[in-house]
Order: C-alpha cells, then sequence, then structure tokens
C-alpha cells in the first residue's frame, strides 16, 4: 500500500466530499520505467472553501487544474503520496497530468518482460490502497463513483478492465516522445458502475484470450501467449458456470457488473484478487506441469471466492477496513459452500476447510499478535498485517458456526435482505447482523460480542467416568488461557466410533450447546464406552479438542486408517497436530502416527496437510537427537509408498513430492537422481518441468549439484517459473559462500517480488540450518531499515521470511526481544517479528516434550 490514510483522516474526508466520477486516460507506449496517466475527478464538498487532498504516489506531477485555475505542483509530496486541494467549491473538477512509475513489487500497476519471448505484460494490484500508483483518486472504499478508462496501448495487446471495451482504435505509426515509431490502439472502456478504487484494474499486453458466454454474461480467460497451450479452459469455464448459477440461487441478486473476465498474471502478489469484473489471478493456476486434484480443488474455491466478492464486497462494500475480515471470511464461507453444492467436489469440501483453513486460524490465533476477528484498524499499515488467518479462517469459522446457529435458510434470507437493501453502497458489521436478525429472530449482539470482540481460541476436552463398560458420567470441559479468559457458547455435535466389521463407524451423535468450563452430556450416560470419543464431530463450531487416552490409542494402533468418512479422519489428524503443536504430544509419536496411516488416506488434500506437517515436526519440533531418525522414518516409509503407488495416480505424485525434501541419505539422493535422469522412473510418472526442478532443488541441498547444474536446468526450462525456480536453487546451496551470494542479492532490493520470495525460500533451507548462524545478527541489524525504505510487500517478505526462524535456540527469541525492546519498531513490523520469536518458543517445548517422551 502506498500511502497511510488514517481512519479519522478518511472519516473526514467522507464527511466532506461525495465523489460523482472519474475519467482516467494512460498512455502504456513510452518507456520501460512510467506512463501517462492523466485523470480527471468531479466531486461535491459539504463545505465551500474546505481543503482536502488527493492521493497520488510517486508521480511526476506536469500540470493540475481545479475548477480551471492552475494548482502549485511543488506543494505535491509524491513520497506521501498526497496532493493538497485548497479552496473547494461546492461542485469541484480536478485535472492531474501526471507520469506514473510501473512497480516491479506487484503493487500498483506491475511491469512484467516475458523470458520466453521478450513480450511486456502489466496487471494492477490495488488493494488495499494502491489505486493512486496508477492514478490520482481518493483512495478509500467508501468514497464511491464511477469510472470510465481509456487507455493507448501498442498495437498487438490486449488490455482489459472493469467494464467492456466500447470503442478500439488502430492509430497509424508515429514517432512517440523518446522518438521510437510504433503502431498503437486506443481503447476506450464503458462507464462503470459505482464502484470503490481498490477493485478498479487494468491488465494489458500480448494476453491469450478465450471467451464464453453463461446465462447472458460474457466470459474472458487471459494468461501470458507462453503459457496458452497449459491454460484448461475447460476446468475454469465449468467452475465458473457453476458458481454463477449457486450465487444467483442463493444470493437473490444478478450478477452486477455486466461481463465476468478472469485473468491469469505474472508475479502476482496475493493469491486473487476480485476487481468488479476483471479478476486477477496468480499464474501460478495456469498448470504447466501436473498437479495433484487437491490443487485442482484449490484453485476452484479461489474462483468461487472471488466470484462470491463480486456481490459482498464490490456490490456492498466494508465502509472502512475494521470490516475487512468480513469481507474475505464470508467469501471464503460461501466458495467452500459452493464447492459443497454445485461442483465435483461436494461434501469433501468441508473436509479440506476443516484440514486447511481452520488450521491456518488456529496457529495464526495462537500467535502473540492475535487480535479478535472485528480488529482495530486506526491506519492503512495496521491492515496490511491483517490478512492472515483470523481475518479469512477463523472468520469464516465462525460464520459456518453462526450459520449452525441460526439455520443456513435464515442465514442466505438475511443475505439477500443485506444486498437488497444496501447494493452499490457502504456498511458496516451491524448492517449485516440487523438483516441476519430479522430473518433468524435471534438476537446476535451477545453472540457478536462473544465470538468476533476476544481473541483466542478454545479447547475443549471430554470428562467420563465409566462403570462395566458404559458411561456413567459425560462433561465437556472448555478451557481458555489467562490472558484471553473468555468461554464461549459453543453448538457441536459429539460422535461416538467404534470398530464395526474393522471400519471405525458411527454409532451415535448428540447435538448441544456448550456453554461455560463445564457442560454435562446427560443424553450419553448410559450409552457403552466406545473406541473412540469424537467433539466437534462434523466441524460445527471453531475450537481445538483434545482426544482422550483411549480415543488417541485406537488411532495410533492403526485406528486412524479405518474410518468409513473423511470428515471425522481430518478432525481426527486435526486434533493430533494440534497436540503436537502444543505439546500434549511428542513429536515422534506424530511422526510415527503419519507414519502409520498415511497409506491409507484417500483424500489428498488429507494427504499432502499430514505429509508437510509431519515434515515440519521433524525438522523443527523434534528433539535434535531424534531429528535424523525421524526424518529417516518419513524418508522409509514414502519410498515404499511411491514404490506401490497406483501408476499415474495423485497419490504416487503426492508421495514423491513429500519425499524429495526428506531425502537426505546417500540411497535416497540416488534414487532421486536416477529419477531425475531417466534411469528409473517409477512407471506412469511424468518427470515435467515443475517436477525436475522438485528434484534438483532436493538434490541440491543434498550437496549432489550446484551453480552448473542449475544454470544447466535452467537452459532447458527458461521460463518465468524457470527463473524463480533457479534463484530458489542458488539460495539454496549448502556452501556459507552461496548463503552470502543470497543475502546480497536478497538486500540489494532490486529483484522483483517473485525472485525475490523464492530466494527467501532457498536461503531458509532446514537442512542447514548451521550455516544461517552468522544472519541472526544481520537480520536484526537490516530489518529496520528495510521496513522504512522498501514497498510494504517487499519489506513484509523479508521481515518474515528472513527471521532467524530455523535457528532454534533461545538466543534467537533473546535477540527478538532485545531488539524490539531497543528499536521500539512500527506496530505492523514488532507483530511479525514477535510472530518469529514465538515460532521459535514453540519449537524449543516441543522439542523438550519430545527429548522427555524418549
Amino acid at each position: 500500500m502506498a500511502g497511510n490514510l488514517t481512519r479519522d483522516e478518511a472519516r473526514e474526508r467522507a464527511r466532506l466530499l461525495r465523489v460523482e466520477s472519474y475519467e482516467v486516460a494512460l498512455d502504456l507506449t513510452e518507456g520501460d520505467e512510467r506512463f501517462e496517466s492523466v485523470t480527471s475527478v468531479r466531486f461535491s464538498s459539504a463545505t465551500s472553501g474546505a481543503s482536502t487532498f488527493i492521493d497520488l504516489h510517486g508521480a511526476q506531477v506536469r500540470k493540475a487544474t481545479l475548477n480551471g485555475q492552475d494548482l502549485d505542483v511543488a506543494a505535491y509530496d509524491a513520497e506521501k503520496g498526497r496532493f493538497p486541494l485548497p479552496s473547494l467549491a461546492e461542485s469541484n473538477e480536478l485535472r492531474i497530468d501526471a507520469d506514473c512509475a510501473y512497480m516491479r513489487t506487484g503493487e500498483g500497476l506491475h511491469r512484467f518482460v516475458d523470458p520466453v519471448d521478450q513480450r511486456v505484460y502489466l496487471h494492477s494490484q490495488f488493494e488495499t490502497a494502491d489505486a493512486h500508483r496508477m492514478y490520482a483518486c481518493f483512495d478509500q472504499p467508501d468514497l464511491k463513483a464511477t469510472f470510465q478508462l481509456t487507455v493507448l496501448a501498442p498495437a498487438d495487446w490486449e488490455v482489459i478492465s472493469n467494464a467492456a471495451a466500447v470503442n478500439v482504435e488502430g492509430l497509424p505509426e508515429q514517432a512517440g516522445k523518446h522518438g521510437t515509431v510504433h503502431a498503437a490502439k486506443r481503447w476506450e472502456f464503458a462507464v462503470t458502475p459505482v464502484m470503490s478504487t481498490y477493485i478498479t484494474a487494468l491488465v494489458a499486453g500480448p494476453y491469450h484470450k478465450v471467451t464464453s458466454e453463461h446465462d447472458g454474461i460474457p466470459l474472458g480467460l487471459y494468461c501470458r501467449a507462453s503459457l496458452a497451450e497449459h491454460l484448461d479452459s475447460d476446468n475454469l469455464f465449468e467452475v465458473t458456470r457453476q458458481g454463477f448459477d449457486f450465487f444467483h440461487r442463493v444470493f437473490g441478486v444478478r450478477y452486477p457488473f455486466g461481463k465476468y473476465d478472469q485473468a491469469f498474471v505474472p508475479e502476482f502478489n496475493a493469491g486473487a484478487m476480485e476487481n468488479a469484473g476483471c479478476v486477477t489471478y496468480l499464474e501460478d493456476y495456469v498448470f504447466r506441469s501436473r498437479v495433484t486434484d487437491a490443487v485442482v480443488e484449490r484453485r476452484a474455491e479461489t474462483i468461487l471466492h472471488e466470484m462470491a466478492h463480486m456481490w459482498f464486497g464490490d456490490l456492498v462494500t466494508m465502509r472502512w477496513w475494521d470490516d475487512l475480515w468480513l469481507n474475505e471470511s464470508f467469501a471464503t464461507y460461501m466458495s467452500v459452500l459452493a464447492q459443497a453444492e454445485a461442483t465435483r467436489w461436494g461434501k469433501g469440501a468441508w473436509t479440506t476447510f476443516a484440514n486447511v483453513e481452520k488450521a491456518w486460524a488456529y496457529r495464526q490465533d495462537q500467535l502473540p499478535s492475535t487480535h479478535p476477528i472485528a480488529a482495530d484498524i486506526p491506519d492503512m499499515q495496521a491492515v496490511e498485517v491483517n490478512f492472515d488467518g483470523i481475518t479469512y479462517a477463523k472468520g469464516a469459522s465462525v460464520l459456518k458456526q453462526l450459520v449452525a446457529y441460526v439455520g443456513l435458510d435464515n442465514f442466505l434470507a438475511g443475505v439477500r435482505d443485506y444486498f437488497a437493501e444496501h447494493a452499490w453502497g457502504n456498511t458496516e458489521l451491524k448492517d449485516l447482523l440487523d438483516a441476519l436478525e430479522r430473518t433468524s429472530g435471534r438476537d446476535l449482539s451477545a453472540w457478536s460480542k462473544e465470538w468476533l470482540e476476544t481473541s483466542w481460541v478454545n479447547t475443549l476436552r471430554p470428562s467420563f467416568e465409566v462403570s462395566e463398560g458404559r458411561f456413567t458420567a459425560f462433561d465437556v470441559l472448555q478451557e481458555a488461557p489467562a490472558d484471553y479468559p473468555t468461554l464461549r457458547s459453543h453448538r457441536i455435535a459429539i460422535g461416538l466410533y467404534s470398530l464395526v466389521d474393522g471400519k471405525l463407524t458411527r454409532t451415535k451423535r448428540v447435538e448441544l450447546d456448550v456453554v461455560g468450563a463445564r457442560t454435562s452430556v446427560a443424553e450419553l450416560v448410559g450409552e457403552e464406552q466406545p473406541d473412540l470419543v469424537l467433539l466437534n464431530d462434523d466441524d460445527l463450531t471453531y475450537a481445538k479438542v483434545r482426544l482422550d487416552e483411549d480415543s488417541l490409542r485406537t488411532l495410533v494402533d492403526g485406528g486412524i486408517v479405518t474410518f468409513t468418512e473423511s470428515l471425522p479422519r481430518a478432525l481426527c489428524w486435526s486434533a493430533a497436530w494440534d497436540m503436537t503443536r502444543d505439546g500434549e504430544m511428542s513429536t515422534r509419536d506424530y511422526v510415527k502416527l503419519v507414519v502409520s496411516g498415511a497409506g491409507t488416506v484417500t483424500d489428498i488434500t488429507v494427504l499432502q496437510t499430514i505429509l508437510r506437517q509431519a515434515r515440519m515436526a521433524a525438522q523443527q519440533y523434534a528433539a535434535p537427537s531424534w531429528r535424523a531418525e525421524g526424518l529417516a522414518l518419513l524418508a522409509r516409509e514414502l519410498r515404499s509408498l511411491l514404490g506401490s503407488a497406483e501408476p499415474g495416480s495423485d497419490h504416487q505424485l503426492a508421495f514423491l513430492q513429500a519425499f524429495a525434501p526428506v531425502a537426505i541419505s546417500a540411497e535416497d539422493l540416488d534414487l532421486l537422481q536416477r529419477i531425475l535422469d531417466g534411469t528409473e522412473v517409477p512407471d506412469g510418472l511424468s518427470v515435467d518441468a515443475d517436477l525436475r526442478w522438485t528434484l534438483v532443488h532436493a538434490l541440491v541441498t543434498g550437496g549432489r549439484m550446484g551453480e552448473a547444474d542449475i544454470e544447466a536446468e535452467l537452459k532447458r526450462d527458461p521460463t518465468a517459473t524457470g527463473e524463480r525456480s533457479a534463484a530458489q536453487c542458488r539460495a539454496a546451496v549448502p556452501t556459507a559462500e552461496a548463503k552470502n551470494a543470497a543475502w546480497d542479492r536478497i538486500l540489494g532490493g532490486e529483484l522483483a517480488n517473485h525472485i525475490a520470495r523464492a530466494t527467501i525460500g532457498g536461503f531458509q533451507d532446514p537442512h542447514h540450518p548451521e550455516l544461517l548462524e552468522p544472519f541472526r545478527a544481520k537480520y536484526f541489524a537490516e530489518v529496520g531499515r528495510v521496513y522504512k525504505e522498501w514497498t510494504y510487500d517487499q519489506a513484509s517478505s523479508f521481515a518474515v521470511g528472513c527471521f532467524p526462524s530455523l535457528l532454534i535456540e533461545p538466543v534467537t527469541v533473546q535477540a527478538a526481544e532485545d531488539y524490539l525492546a531497543a528499536e521500539q519498531p512500527p506496530q505492523a513490523l514488532r507483530r511479525m517479528i514477535l510472530e518469529g520469536a514465538d515460532g521459535v518458543r514453540r519449537a524449543l517445548r516441543n522439542r523438550e516434550k519430545d527429548a522427555a517422551s524418549a
């Protein structure tokens, strides 16, 4: 984000102004560094003679006029991104003629050169407040207006924006300002409906285009020309059509923005962005190599998430970023509901939600930086760090719990009323709750205070007594730490599971409200004790659950593989992982549980999640004396599973992708080398470009390959993905010289955002933490300067990615505490460092637990 607008400033500007329209003209035909941006904005002022400012960051302003009078361009502050506007009239017209800067950080108007064919591609990314890197605007969500865009672009480019193009005019070749002769086209776009600045968009370049139509809505897909052969348009259009049909049915309002374009853009700094009628996606969602269905499922969830935003966020928009959580949580919940009810993934989507989203939420909510879902956002710097697991996943989990409380039909009826009442406007949380109270008949004030205004996650434990094999008492205990003592009201189900013909089968289900520290469950008294008791069965509430000793023994002894349904199995995996992270289950027991059960997990998302968690546990949570044994245990099992997997299956690919990062023995590295060179490729396995890089990276960290091998692989794959993979591999070379070189490249600040992140990822290699020892002090010496001088996206990548998280020693925690005490950094940077230190503390505690269990 560019300027740091405060909430108070935004409120005052919204009180003063009513913005009517923007006309923006861009010339993209000149130069590699800057482009011409001319903005005309019409707005009214509630107070004649008042003053305010318009946002415009990092520009060179040639001329500015307000109501026909020239303004002093010397008053413009390019660094703060503010142009003062004095002596407003009741009705105003402002024109600013400027040259704005192309970005390489994924913020503003990002410029990318394809290494395959040297062609230029542009895309915008304006959330939270980077629209004013491309044009002058009042860059806050509650000053909506219409937009009319005109773009001069090279003749062979496609140009996409929020509205459809109404006129595309070819221009004769002419000499530009710098003497270049070029052919160009002028694209004129229709006037948009009213919308917020952060969801305006521009995508431009020689993009490959595929079009279709559904229910009267023109559909478009775009990707770079060099990726055209990999664009699986049939699948993308299928999910898009299913999403429109579902949302039209449940929202009761037709899609409001005319056409619907989806562009897969290079070096995107997020997963996707919900620009109205012009959604942008991370280009990795164009699969140039084979991926598992878990990745395809994830892409579908993202498509549906962004589509849900067309209503919740774009049609009806939060007034200020305090309600960012509601924007993102609603889209997350609705995307999973759409997947479950309208796509081929069916109810398995909720299994993925429990295993992925909620795991993210639980992890985030237990950090020292935890915050209420409805967070206090005093300025733009505060909102940036809140794009987190609480804003997305905890909020969506709580909405799921709210749906269980008020009923799905009542919830959707309230949402329909909300859209009908507030279309094209700005709202606050209370507006949605009012609509839900009307349709459900429930008072939600206590629910809101309990769930949205407090922090941390509760833990639920079963407590029971048994006599002659039957429960004589059964209670649910609820816990909260002293620092966050809230005990919430939970709607949960309790499932009793017993082995029936060798399968863990639910024999009884009880649904109830859990309130306070202890809730008695009279319905279970007299029931036979089952093999496993599962609290929060069906995943209705947001809480960590614990397994009693008998239930945990059932899982460890092999019961984890015998469930007849995927969701309870996923919930048990999640409970075991939570117990491991919290030091109630030793790392070696968790790794052994994964080793015993991975071969029978049919859900590919769950499989890849638990394999990733087991690797992290062995690398960071295991006692140092058991670490090598744990990795060897994982490698041995994964190698065996790879050998027995069905040829060409998702499981075969998943087992190899999990095996490569734990292959550290000479024998295992030899196998990876033979797969790479083609002498021992498992039947059905395609060693394509991305899998080759996975193998090369493992062989680099294992000391089998070096710079010359990386360069040879890059020549074989001279693409943007190849460049990124090569950067990661170079930084992973296990020598002090390579680490120093990577550090210098990172700190140079000249790497494009994706290359920088890849370099950081390779630098932080968990196999060789000893090589990172010299960089602990260097990190704390540089992080403050980096945060001050770099853009937020690049600075946060460094602050989080380069934190010495793999130096799991008390001295790392002490270094972080000393830095925070001495430097008193900005709140956002303080939060990142607190989170890094907390991760090291947790790893130290878990290593101690694991050592004690030996």
